[in-house]
């Protein structure tokens, strides 16, 4: 399974139509769960989300100051990590304060997209699409560019 936890929920309904689009598409290559948090401070989100994240998951945390991956690097670290053996890969993205040093110590990757800030609505669609993306690419399948 994917998970995607993350802080805080979608206000905007355009939002939650892309998020539901790209999570609709995912679901036929894979089961996905968005699993929100209630979007508060920094200690009371890290708390949150030590009671949610497993640490027997493959949990990639969401940091500015990741590594970059292209999609086609992207597609082959979820295969492989399929591959290797874990049931489940987590994508953890904080909230308007970011995540706590602890829960990013904790992660098996940390993952940046970009050094630009983003919208939390519009950076779930973007991540969203990028693991569509990745299916895509994992089974050959054309999409646009």
């Amino acid at each position: 399974m994917i998970k995607i936890i993350c802080i805080g929920k979608i206000k905007e309904q355009y939002l939650n139509d892309l998020i539901n689009d790209y999570k609709t598409r995912i679901s036929k290559y894979h089961k996905i769960e968005i699993i929100e948090l209630k979007d508060s401070n920094m200690k009371e989100e890290k708390d949150e989300l030590l009671k949610t994240i497993n640490p027997k998951d493959y949990n990639i945390c969401m940091d500015i100051d990741g590594k970059e991956y292209s999609s086609i690097e992207l597609s082959k670290l979820i295969n492989d990590t399929f591959t290797e053996g874990y049931g489940n890969i987590s994508f953890i993205i904080g909230g308007s304060d970011g995540l706590d040093e602890s829960i990013k110590n904790m992660c098996n990757k940390r993952l940046s997209f970009s050094k630009l800030t983003f919208p939390h609505g519009l950076f779930r669609g973007i991540l969203l699409e990028q693991i569509y993306r990745s299916f895509k690419i994992i089974n050959n399948e054309s999409y646009h560019k």
